[in-house]
């Protein structure tokens, strides 16, 4: 599986959010991490921005995915937005409630076909 994830507070924060995705052992088992540069959307001015791009393999787990994304937020001062792409979907995290921590855990499972893994 391929996601896509953009920092609402630009590339230091995620290149920040990829060191923390690094450092997290269950993580770092089962995901590569990369960034990438992208263009602005239709519409949008600007520069490049940069997504940070991951692979998940065998053992990937949405569940341990989302809570390291969720306290990598908890641990930055402005706490920014992170969205979470795959294809068409899109799920933001802005809160970091329980409600939006399992709201985006079902979302990531069930583009996966529930499976918890790679498939």
């Amino acid at each position: 599986m391929r996601l896509e994830l953009q920092v609402g507070l630009g590339a230091g924060e995620l290149r920040s959010l990829q060191g923390w995705l690094r450092a997290d052992p269950v993580v770092r088992r089962s995901t590569a991490v990369g960034v990438r540069g992208g263009g602005p959307e239709p519409g949008e001015m600007g520069t490049a921005l940069d997504v940070l791009e991951l692979v998940t393999g065998n053992g990937w787990s949405a569940a341990s995915f989302v809570l390291a994304v969720a306290a990598w937020r908890q641990s930055r001062p402005q706490r920014p937005k992170v969205e979470i792409r795959r294809g068409e979907t899109v799920i933001v995290l802005a809160e970091g409630s329980e409600d939006d921590i399992a709201r985006a855990v079902r979302a990531l499972e069930a583009i996966d076909g529930g499976q918890g893994e790679n498939r």
